[in-house]
Protein backbone atom coordinates (compact mmCIF):
# COMPACT_ATOMS: atom_id res chain seq x y z
CA UNK A 1 0.00 0.00 0.00
CA UNK A 2 1.57 3.64 -0.82
CA UNK A 3 2.07 5.74 1.42
CA UNK A 4 0.55 8.98 -0.28
CA UNK A 5 -2.04 10.41 1.02
CA UNK A 6 -5.77 11.27 -0.93
CA UNK A 7 -7.70 14.00 -1.40
CA UNK A 8 -10.13 12.36 1.57
CA UNK A 9 -7.61 12.84 4.31
CA UNK A 10 -7.98 15.73 6.22
CA UNK A 11 -4.84 17.46 5.77
CA UNK A 12 -4.70 16.53 2.29
CA UNK A 13 -4.89 19.92 1.27
CA UNK A 14 -3.43 22.08 4.43
CA UNK A 15 0.13 20.18 3.35
CA UNK A 16 0.00 20.65 -0.64
CA UNK A 17 2.14 22.42 -2.09
CA UNK A 18 0.99 26.42 -2.23
CA UNK A 19 -1.98 26.02 0.00
CA UNK A 20 -2.22 26.94 3.66
CA UNK A 21 -4.43 25.60 6.39
CA UNK A 22 -6.46 28.82 7.31
CA UNK A 23 -7.12 29.99 3.86
CA UNK A 24 -10.01 29.09 2.21
CA UNK A 25 -10.23 27.19 -0.69
CA UNK A 26 -9.01 28.55 -4.07
CA UNK A 27 -9.02 27.87 -7.46
CA UNK A 28 -6.43 29.46 -9.48
CA UNK A 29 -7.28 30.08 -13.33
CA UNK A 30 -4.60 29.77 -16.41
CA UNK A 31 -5.53 30.70 -19.65
CA UNK A 32 -2.79 30.06 -22.06
CA UNK A 33 -2.43 31.17 -25.78
CA UNK A 34 0.42 29.27 -27.65
CA UNK A 35 1.59 28.02 -31.27
CA UNK A 36 -0.48 24.33 -31.80
CA UNK A 37 2.85 22.60 -31.33
CA UNK A 38 2.73 18.86 -30.29
CA UNK A 39 4.96 19.85 -27.35
CA UNK A 40 3.38 22.32 -25.71
CA UNK A 41 0.69 20.71 -23.65
CA UNK A 42 3.12 18.04 -22.12
CA UNK A 43 5.53 20.94 -21.60
CA UNK A 44 2.35 22.97 -19.81
CA UNK A 45 1.40 20.06 -17.78
CA UNK A 46 5.16 18.95 -16.61
CA UNK A 47 5.20 22.45 -14.53
CA UNK A 48 1.79 20.92 -12.33
CA UNK A 49 2.99 17.85 -12.27
CA UNK A 50 6.54 18.40 -10.88
CA UNK A 51 4.67 19.93 -7.87
CA UNK A 52 2.47 17.09 -7.39
CA UNK A 53 -0.53 18.88 -8.66
CA UNK A 54 -2.99 18.00 -10.69
CA UNK A 55 -5.47 20.73 -12.51
CA UNK A 56 -8.85 20.06 -11.68
CA UNK A 57 -9.96 20.89 -14.69
CA UNK A 58 -8.13 20.97 -18.41
CA UNK A 59 -9.75 22.06 -21.70
CA UNK A 60 -7.90 23.09 -24.95
CA UNK A 61 -8.84 23.79 -28.45
CA UNK A 62 -6.56 24.69 -31.61
CA UNK A 63 -7.69 28.02 -33.00
CA UNK A 64 -6.97 30.91 -35.13
CA UNK A 65 -7.55 30.76 -39.19
CA UNK A 66 -5.70 27.87 -40.21
CA UNK A 67 -5.75 26.21 -36.80
CA UNK A 68 -2.44 27.45 -35.96
CA UNK A 69 -3.06 28.36 -32.66
CA UNK A 70 -3.83 26.52 -29.22
CA UNK A 71 -5.98 27.59 -26.79
CA UNK A 72 -5.46 26.27 -22.87
CA UNK A 73 -7.72 26.92 -20.29
CA UNK A 74 -6.67 25.12 -17.02
CA UNK A 75 -7.78 25.44 -13.11
CA UNK A 76 -5.67 24.01 -10.21
CA UNK A 77 -7.75 23.80 -6.48
CA UNK A 78 -5.79 25.48 -3.69
CA UNK A 79 -2.63 27.87 -5.34
CA UNK A 80 -1.90 30.60 -3.20
CA UNK A 81 -1.83 33.95 -5.36
CA UNK A 82 2.35 33.98 -4.66
CA UNK A 83 2.71 30.62 -6.43
CA UNK A 84 -0.41 31.32 -9.13
CA UNK A 85 2.15 34.00 -10.06
CA UNK A 86 5.10 32.24 -10.33
CA UNK A 87 3.71 29.50 -12.22
CA UNK A 88 2.31 32.02 -14.76
CA UNK A 89 5.84 33.53 -15.18
CA UNK A 90 7.11 29.74 -15.53
CA UNK A 91 4.30 29.18 -18.25
CA UNK A 92 5.15 32.29 -19.74
CA UNK A 93 9.20 30.89 -20.12
CA UNK A 94 7.81 27.89 -22.62
CA UNK A 95 8.42 27.92 -26.21
CA UNK A 96 6.18 28.70 -28.71
CA UNK A 97 3.44 29.81 -25.81
CA UNK A 98 2.79 33.86 -26.77
CA UNK A 99 0.53 34.61 -23.59
CA UNK A 100 -0.44 33.66 -20.24
CA UNK A 101 -3.77 35.35 -18.42
CA UNK A 102 -4.26 34.05 -14.80
CA UNK A 103 -7.28 34.93 -12.59
CA UNK A 104 -7.97 33.73 -9.04
CA UNK A 105 -11.48 32.38 -7.45
CA UNK A 106 -13.29 31.10 -3.91
CA UNK A 107 -14.90 27.89 -4.02
CA UNK A 108 -17.87 28.12 -1.82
Amino acid sequence: MSASRSASSPDFFASSPGRRRDQGLTVACFSIQAEAEPGVMPRVLELFAKRNLVPSRWVSDRIGPRGDELAIDLQVEGLTPELTAYIARCLGQIQAVNAVLTSQKALT
